[in-house]
């Protein structure tokens, strides 16, 4: 698909696209992230919590939360003429998991979105990322009324490596969102140098 402008008598510009993963808990505001930055309407596959996924669906700690995500949200981001970043949200109930595969084939990295409130929530996507080798960073969304810890208490609570980063941000916030989405560009980045020496070595 082109979507780059032409100048007059040039062909239009086919631009690289970027794939990133954000991934969580059920309720933890992936939808939200992906909705705040987005230059497009994202593509939202939400439908309503029903009493018969009560026993499925732990919804202690989103009381409140009345949809959820089936299959993915899909929002872009273009960074320049030719470079577009598309964001994948993925489903956070364990029923949907069969998604994700196919979600994180060609995935440049991911943002694993975290509550403090509910920090077990995303052990099952940190573990998914380091065993396939994507690189991620892990995103504390600060809800409003949850307590604020420093990133290095949620590293040490997630057991993870020293090199994945871990960002403070707000899901709600454009600008928070991209600060986000910087850093795991930049620490793909810096993966994919790592990788790259390894094999030179």
């Amino acid at each position: 698909m082109i979507f780059g402008r032409s100048e007059r008598g040039m062909p239009p510009v086919e631009p690289v696209t970027l794939k990133i993963l954000v991934a969580g808990g059920f309720g933890v505001g992936k939808t939200t992230l992906v909705g705040a930055v987005s230059e497009i309407r994202p593509l939202r596959t939400e439908e309503v919590l029903t009493e018969a996924g009560r026993p499925v669906d732990d919804t202690r700690g989103v009381e409140g939360k009345n949809t959820t995500t089936v299959a993915m949200d899909f929002g872009r981001i273009t960074l320049r003429e030719d470079l577009v970043l598309y964001l994948f949200g993925t489903p956070g109930q364990d029923r949907f998991w069969f998604l994700w595969d196919e979600l994180a084939t060609g995935a440049l990295g991911a943002v694993v979105l975290a509550d403090t409130r509910r920090l077990e929530d995303c052990f099952a996507a940190v573990d998914y990322f380091e065993r396939r080798s994507i690189p991620f960073v892990v995103g504390v969304n600060c809800f409003d009324g949850a307590a604020r810890y420093p990133a290095e208490n949620v590293r040490q609570a997630l057991d993870l490596d020293d090199g994945v980063p871990v960002v403070l941000c707000d899901a709600r916030e454009r600008q928070s969102v991209k600060e986000v989405l910087i850093e795991v560009v930049r620490h793909a980045m810096t993966h994919a140098a790592a990788a790259r020496e390894n094999v030179a070595t």
